[in-house]
């Protein structure tokens, strides 16, 4: 299991010994929640930021975009060569053409799902995807509580992938923790991202380590 920390629950006022603490701590990628305070009821950071995150990162950027205006924010974010890229497809007219864009920028395209979107709404997208992230929670907000259906939404998403594109990796985000994620492991889960379990841990090494199973 890859592990994803993100950084909407670290202290922005030490941003980048916060970065630095989880990138040491033995973490897979550093995640970015990109929120414009329209498509989601919540404002966070904007490439400027981003850029001192990347510079102090040692670890790929794994970039979750919840906004209108999906390629306006491509075209931000793409100059700090971010492994991923991911969009929602609830507020994408155009995938397709969108999922082409991130890759000519040499990105992995993903797409996010919500906790209402089922997979087979986008399983005719699978073969042009790296990723397809899963939120089990609502977006918007870090701290909230684990919605198991995201278990048997990851299992269904696993027999689309494996029908149509077997490299497509399964992320999922949101209520993360020690708890759950052998479950999510059984699920098919190939990546978690996890902010509070992880920031708000005393030993975030041991924290990291203990989702990496």
């Amino acid at each position: 299991m890859q592990v994803a920390p993100s950084i909407l629950s670290a202290d922005f006022g030490i941003l980048n010994e916060e970065v630095k603490s989880i990138c040491d701590g033995g973490c897979d990628l550093v995640h970015v929640d990109v929120m414009d305070g329209h498509y989601v009821p919540n404002l966070t950071i904007g490439p400027v930021v981003v850029k001192s995150v990347a510079k102090v990162s040692t670890k790929p950027l794994d970039i979750h975009l919840m906004v209108q205006n999906n390629s306006f924010f491509v075209d931000l974010f793409a100059p700090l060569e971010p492994k991923y890229i991911s969009f929602h497809i609830e507020e994408e007219k155009h995938p397709h053409r969108l999922i082409q864009k991130i890759r000519a920028l040499g990105i992995s395209p993903a797409i996010t799902l919500n906790p209402h979107t089922p997979p087979e709404a986008i399983e005719f997208l699978i073969e042009d995807l790296d990723m397809v992230l899963l939120m089990s929670v609502n977006p918007g907000f870090g701290g909230q509580k684990f919605i198991p259906n995201v278990l048997e939404r990851a299992k269904r998403l696993k027999e689309i992938i494996m029908k149509r594109n077997e490299n497509c990796l399964i992320e999922v985000d949101g209520g993360v923790n020690d708890k759950n994620i052998h479950q999510l492991k059984d699920a098919g889960v190939d990546i978690v991202v996890a902010g509070s379990y992880i920031y708000g841990s005393d030993d975030r090494a041991k924290a990291i380590k203990s989702l990496q199973i």
